[in-house]
């Protein structure tokens, strides 16, 4: 297990709670059932239900233990607490690109990454770079494919 915290916002930590409740308090044990059904049927080499159902449990217990792992090392930061000018985690930052592009991102936890909700990891290239800097502070990323990006940071707010 890694020493790094796993930083999520309040929201991220709860969908996590929430997802392995309800894997563990619901589906795990609805899955139950039916695998036991199935094996009451008789012949499990050639029962579907029977194997699908085997297969599902497995997957379930691979994700709660996923689950199990990243939470075991959360520390839940409230970006409501945080203040000041400066880029950290949880803030909201709106930057301007090269061709006077506009575009606000939400930096996040590795685990809360959504592009279409423009949640983006604070371990992420843009993210990294944007740490502790500030407004009107400009920002160059590095792409995969070796062009480089700069950014001018418009504003930064948190909550």
């Amino acid at each position: 297990m890694s020493d790094t915290p796993n930083y999520m916002t309040p929201a991220g930590y709860q969908r996590f709670v929430d997802e392995s409740q309800w894997l563990a308090r619901v589906e795990r044990p609805r899955v139950v059932v039916e695998v036991q059904d199935a094996a009451a049927q008789g012949d499990r080499s050639e029962n579907a239900e029977y194997i699908y159902g085997k297969k599902r449990l497995r997957e379930i217990d691979r994700r709660l233990n996923f689950l199990s792992r990243r939470l075991a090392n959360v520390q839940v930061v409230d970006p409501k607490m945080q203040k000041g000018d400066r880029v950290f985690f949880g803030a909201t930052v709106e930057l301007e690109d090269e061709e006077a592009v506009v575009a606000t991102w939400h930096i996040v936890g590795e685990d809360e990454v959504d592009l279409e909700k423009k949640h983006i990891s604070w371990k992420s290239p843009l993210g990294r770079a944007l740490l502790k800097k500030g407004v009107d502070d400009v920002v160059t990323v590095k792409r995969p494919d070796g062009a480089t990006l700069e950014y001018t940071v418009l504003a930064v707010r948190y909550g």
